[in-house]
């Protein structure tokens, strides 16, 4: 019996969705094993009920279903996403997502049937598609069994050490295993290169100082050691001789 999942900012859409599901359930036994109305409390969800199938509203404040998706898709045992939405656009996106499927609203019983036998299928033949990461505005931590949702306009540097990534925030750090140099590539336009393993937050940068101790590769010409200041942190992260340049030019 296929474990389903719901998730949609909206009641009534939910409660369509469950009434939906009753009505189709002698041809597709399935058993709803719970819903959500934010990312946040859906990843919980997900993560405490084990659903096979996600029904995923893409429109959803604080974050899109699409990026959501993304998320889930890094659980340790991820369930098939099928996306709901009221807007065509967000089809196409859905596929180039490897989505299973999508269903526009108003959803119909017999399309949601099709849906669920094609999960269905594909489950019996270990196939289910599982979505690719979006471009992100968040960074997904799991932390004693839960995957918290880090927004990545929060974050004022990541460095990396052994084998995380400390993520630092306004009121606390985070580790994460994505590599600095996906990061830097996917965000560049938020994060820039400081040293080889540090990217710190554009915006965050107010300056820079004299470093107050030499580093292996932080130095300028003359042995100078330059440290750049950061908004909301005390503390202060070298700068490469080779991010010099950049960073400099960043500062004028």
């Amino acid at each position: 019996m296929m474990r389903i999942f719901i998730v949609d900012d909206e009641t009534l859409a939910r409660d369509r969705l469950r009434m939906l599901l009753q009505d189709i359930a002698e041809q597709c036994p399935h058993q709803v094993v719970g819903d959500a109305d934010n990312p946040q409390a859906a990843l919980d969800g997900i993560i405490d009920a084990t659903p096979d199938l996600v029904l995923l509203d893409v429109q959803m404040p604080g974050m899109t279903g699409i990026e959501l998706a993304a998320h889930i898709a890094k659980l340790p045992h991820p369930p098939a996403i099928v996306f709901v939405t009221a807007h065509d656009q967000y089809a196409l996106k859905a596929f180039d997502l490897d989505a299973v499927d999508y269903l526009l609203k108003p959803v119909r019983a017999t399309r949601l049937a099709e849906t669920l036998q094609r999960v269905e299928k594909l489950r019996s033949q270990k196939r289910v598609a599982l979505p690719k990461l979006a471009r992100r505005q968040h960074f997904s931590v799991m932390e004693r069994g839960r995957m918290l949702l880090v927004p990545v306009r929060e974050v004022i540097f990541l460095k990396a050490e052994l084998k995380y990534v400390t993520v630092r925030t306004h009121e606390r750090d985070y580790l994460i295993e994505d590599p600095l140099i996906a990061i830097e590539e996917e965000m560049a336009d938020v994060f820039v290169r400081v040293h080889r393993n540090a990217l710190v937050a554009r915006a965050a940068i107010m300056g820079f100082e004299r470093g107050s101790m030499q580093e292996s590769g932080s130095t300028e010409k003359g042995g100078e050691s330059w440290e750049v200041i950061l908004r909301g942190t005390t503390e202060r992260l070298p700068i490469s001789r080779r991010q010099w340049p950049t960073i400099r030019a960043l500062i004028k």
